[in-house]
């Protein structure tokens, strides 16, 4: 189930949030819990039913773990008191079982299907192994592996209280708005929350407005933006215009597709009283890579940030032991999103570049051009960066980049391309994306204060996206596969 359909918008949401009032209102908050918990698993078992039995197990581990942790005394671990070996224990077996599931699920195929071309190249196809076990990727396993883990490492750090409650924790993982793509909600970010939060008329309606620009932005923007970018990437050869248009529209794409499904779940968060953290803050306006970052998917990069870069060292060890850990982090975020070796290249590219721009320093020359020169040379960057978070193999990457460049070969299906690419709809939708990405206010800020202006254009573009949205069939969120 996708929040991009009929079912989720006009059944599912409001028998949730009935339910979910009713027992608030006659039982209290654990009741409310309890409904929101088991229809979060109603929704992520929706497609596949055995996905919900690997949630509960994270769920479960991560539970025990936080209480072994906390050894049953109430508030905080004192910040920078020695811990016991048993609650280094208990974040170790955390922290490998979470990583355990999303390395098996996630790079099982990658792994087998790596090693064989290795074999196979160097000529020993005997030490190939062939079996019939194939994986499949339960949706929202990258999420919510570092969400259930961020709660261990957060409470051992002293920096959140466990929950004594399970059906609250069980509540906190697989809370549907942000189950399947996010953003990471870290447990210090909602401790108080599941135990005191409010619940406003004025919050629900900031929430209403949240699902209506973000089915809107999905169904009107990303959904054109991406036919765009299919047309162009499936052809067999492309003149270079056509090339920058698609890897335009696919970098709008992603941007709208993936802000839409955090607008939703911010929305969605806020009707049940809880307040999530922005996760996108006008990436595309960023002056440099390293901007970008403090822009894009910002649940992820603090994630890596707090869990990851700075464990490593940060840049407190030397300029050089700085480079790497910027490379190792971005690296390993590629790995994060998908089990390729295309995700790698984004994501060298990325720590290539923020490498580069720290050796430059924040005094450069660089820094010193006019902002829309650096505007537009950060974009070029992250749209090449995103041939590769696009394509196939490293093969077809490289294939596009040529024609992106003028070293393309011809191909009859060029003109093709152009023609379905070039009609009015599709280029006054990738103007229109150009304008909101560039100049318009995020959704965090434009919801703020909802004068009776904002809230008719809200709900005229929300009436003309579930038009569109009834007319065709299929409307997934790309980040799901991710």
């Amino acid at each position: 189930m996708v929040f991009s359909s009929l079912l989720f918008i006009f059944y599912f949401l409001p028998l949730v949030l009935g339910l979910y009032y009713l027992a608030l209102k006659t039982a209290g908050r654990a009741a409310a819990h309890l409904v929101l918990a088991a229809c979060s698993y109603i929704f992520y078992g929706w497609a596949n039913p055995a996905f919900v039995f690997v949630m509960l197990y994270s769920t479960l581990i991560d539970y025990v773990c936080g209480l072994v942790i906390t050894g049953g005394v109430p508030g905080r671990l004192e910040p920078g008191t020695i811990r016991t070996r048993g609650q280094k224990c208990a974040l170790v077996v955390s922290i490998v079982t979470n990583l355990s599931l999303l390395g098996f699920f996630k790079y099982f195929n990658f792994g087998l299907d790596s090693w064989n071309a290795l074999m196979t190249g160097m000529g020993f196809e005997s030490a190939t192994y062939e079996t019939f076990l194939r994986i499949t990727l339960p949706l929202g396993i990258s999420f919510y592996t570092f969400q259930s883990m961020s709660y261990s490492i957060d409470i051992y750090r002293g920096e959140a209280r466990a929950i004594r409650n399970p059906i609250d924790f069980a509540c906190y993982v697989s809370m549907f708005p942000q189950l399947v793509a996010g953003p990471i909600i870290r447990f210090q970010e909602v401790d108080d929350q599941f135990r005191e939060r409010s619940h406003t008329l004025d919050k629900f309606a900031r929430g209403v407005a949240f699902i209506m620009l973000g089915l809107t932005k999905k169904v009107l923007l990303a959904d054109p933006c991406g036919k765009m970018a299919d047309a162009c990437f499936s052809a067999g050869g492309l003149h270079t215009l056509e090339a920058w248009v698609g890897a335009v529209g696919y970098a709008f794409q992603i941007y709208f597709d993936f802000s839409a499904y955090s607008d939703m779940a911010i929305g969605l968060g806020l009707m049940f009283g809880f307040v999530f953290p922005k996760n996108f803050d006008s990436p595309y306006r960023a002056r440099s890579i390293t901007e970008f970052w403090q822009r894009w998917h910002l649940s992820l990069s603090t994630w890596l940030r707090d869990y990851l870069y700075i464990p490593l060292g940060g840049n407190r060890k030397g300029d050089s032991r700085t480079y790497v850990n910027l490379m190792l982090v971005m690296l390993l975020g590629g790995l994060w999103h998908g089990a390729s070796m295309t995700f790698v290249c984004w994501g060298a590219i990325h720590g290539l570049m923020l490498g580069c721009e720290r050796m430059l320093g924040r005094r450069s020359w660089y820094a010193r051009l006019p902002q829309p020169v650096c505007v537009g040379f950060t974009f070029a960057v992250v749209c090449i960066a995103w041939v590769f978070f696009r394509a196939t193999t490293i093969g077809d990457a490289t294939t596009y980049l040529a024609a992106m460049f003028g070293c393309g070969t011809n191909h009859p299906a060029a003109a093709l391309v152009a023609g379905e690419v070039y009609t009015p709809y599709h280029v006054a939708t990738l103007v229109l994306a150009a304008v909101i990405a560039f100049g318009a206010p995020q959704t965090w800020d434009f919801t703020r204060r909802l004068t009776w202006p904002r809230t008719v254009a809200i709900s005229f573009c929300f009436i003309l996206a579930l038009i569109l949205l009834a007319a065709t069939s299929f409307h997934p969120f790309i980040y799901f596969i991710f």
